[in-house]
């Protein structure tokens, strides 16, 4: 979904770690000039409260972050260039000594009383919680329509708080309220170990004493798009309205799913195409691995991944394999022409979204858009457009793996651990490659397609399996970490459980309805419950 990047102002966003990914903070308020909340009566500084200007990051560097666009004002910063938007993706290339490791996950918030999804009064609670009790600072939306927002007592306040933010990590809020942990860039695995745990472990606190829980699965197993509350940010109305013009399962996307990536760095334009074609072809085994969406509708929807395939009719001017990405002049070039062509979704000025939903970003940047003339975008409005494809794999300044879906605490360290083990590794790169060089774009496009129904059971031509292939890279990245000598392939463990049994999370939810669950979908909420 679309995720507006905050600002890398200094040497973290340059030399420690281009996988410091976009932390869905509002643009609405600045972390260096926050809006100062006003209401009727004291709201105790739950909202609005100052955000601290700066922090310092465990490995002692400083990293001050603005939300990015300006939040008032119109644009500040001059156009930028055809050129300047190419090198943008080219500032993402460090030495293999400055790579990190960023994971990203999501959770759906449940009743455990009658299991419906967690409403914005809880969430407010909830991250009211980390600010009060963790020491995380607010990020705050202005209210849409002045009036429009109350606290609990009944007191108008002029801001939602709509996330939060502590030592390079946010918590952020997808359409329907999905929680979405956007982690810090680490060196190891073990370190996402420990920030996973902690986030996990606040927020499941804070929401059972209003009792609710957690969900790690890929899709809403009980309810329709209409049951879901829509948070209060501004952007998500014009995506709401616009996705049925161009899909048949966009809101799906926006309001019934979840996943977990992991985002990974790159050394030279060559690394990069190498990664990103390599991982491309490879995704398929990622959303069988990790399968874990069966159900819709609190019934069997005969899916291993059901959120792996609405991305197929959500809007293919964004989406799909990106099949030019394993041409021979694929580079940062490449990729920026493609994403140039993506229409808009919506520009950020003084203070509020403009819809211009499916317009041309080049009419933009030849500043002809009707609704701007004479304006062109600046470096800040090309990061956000960025923001707004969805392939399986997406090019920033780094490389996010989106083929996933949500999952298990385990799960989520095991994500990492896979793409880490066979990106991060020159000898396990090649070797993974070397499966899927010779791939056709239908052979491609087809095992993309197969796996979210058939998952593990996905059968090429000649009798090879999709299990078969993953067992080979999970070998794969079981040799690069052990290459890493830190002990982190430890956590390939649960990926050796469901290449060893053949069966994915989808695989032993399926059978727990047909046996003990008694054809309720809606137990996997608690069974997939995280526990702290």
């Amino acid at each position: 979904l679309i995720k507006t990047k905050t600002k890398k102002i200094i040497a973290m966003a340059q030399t420690c770690c281009g996988c410091y990914r976009p932390h869905r903070s509002s643009p609405v308020l600045s972390r260096v000039q926050p809006i100062k909340e006003k209401t009727t009566k004291k709201n105790n500084g739950i909202l609005g409260r100052n955000a601290q200007p700066s922090r310092i990051t465990k490995r002692g560097e400083m990293q001050k972050r603005n939300a990015a666009p300006p939040s008032e004002g119109g644009p500040k910063k001059p156009p930028a260039s055809r050129e300047e938007m190419i090198d943008f993706l080219r500032s993402g290339c460090k030495p293999k000594e400055n790579w990190r490791i960023g994971t990203e996950h999501e959770k759906f918030g449940f009743s455990l009383t009658d299991n419906s999804r967690m409403p914005y009064a809880v969430i407010d609670y909830v991250l009211s919680g980390l600010v009060e009790r963790y020491g995380w600072a607010p990020l705050n939306e202005k209210c849409p329509i002045i009036g429009s927002c109350t606290n609990a007592d009944g007191t108008v306040r002029t801001v939602n708080i709509i996330g939060a933010t502590k030592n390079g990590m946010n918590v952020t809020l997808e359409p329907g309220g999905q929680f979405e942990l956007s982690g810090a860039p680490l060196d190891t695995l073990h370190e996402t170990v420990e920030e996973t745990r902690a986030h996990i472990k606040q927020v499941c606190e804070l929401a059972a004493e209003k009792g609710y829980g957690f969900s790690g699965i890929g899709f809403d197993p009980k309810h329709s798009v209409e049951e879901v509350p829509m948070m209060p940010k501004g952007r998500y109305n014009i995506m709401k309205n616009y996705m049925p013009k161009v899909g048949t399962t966009g809101l799906d996307m926006m309001f019934r799913t979840c996943t977990i990536q992991v985002n990974v760095d790159f050394s030279s334009e060559a690394d990069m195409v190498k990664k990103f074609q390599t991982s491309l072809a490879l995704q398929p085994l990622a959303t069988a691995l990790f399968a874990n969406s069966p159900f819709k509708d609190g019934k069997d929807c005969n899916m291993c991944s059901l959120r792996s395939d609405v991305w197929k009719d959500t809007d293919n001017d964004r989406c799909g394999t990106l099949q030019w990405a394993f041409d021979d002049d694929f580079g940062f070039e490449k990729y920026a022409e493609y994403m140039m062509d993506v229409p808009m979704y919506f520009i950020y000025r003084n203070g509020g979204y403009i819809d211009v939903t499916g317009l041309s970003f080049r009419d933009f940047m030849a500043g002809t858009l009707k609704i701007l003339p004479g304006e062109k975008p600046t470096i800040d409005d090309w990061e956000q457009h960025l923001t707004t494809s969805f392939p399986e794999v997406r090019l920033k300044k780094y490389m996010e793996m989106r083929g996933a879906d949500g999952g298990s605490e385990e799960m989520i360290t095991a994500l990492s651990a896979f793409w880490v083990g066979i990106l991060y590794d020159e000898k396990s790169l090649d070797d993974a490659w070397s499966i899927c060089k010779n791939w056709t774009s239908e052979e491609r496009e087809w095992l993309r397609n197969d796996v979210t129904a058939n998952g593990l059971r996905s059968t090429f031509e000649g009798g090879m399996t999709c299990l078969d292939l993953c067992k080979k890279c999970v070998q794969f990245a079981e040799d690069g970490l052990k290459n890493r000598n830190l002990g982190e392939e430890k956590y390939l463990a649960p990926l050796w459980n469901i290449v060893n049994t053949g069966k994915s999370q989808a695989d032993i939810l399926r059978e727990k309805l047909h046996s003990e669950w008694n054809g309720d979908a809606t137990m996997a909420f608690k069974a997939t419950q995280y526990k702290v």
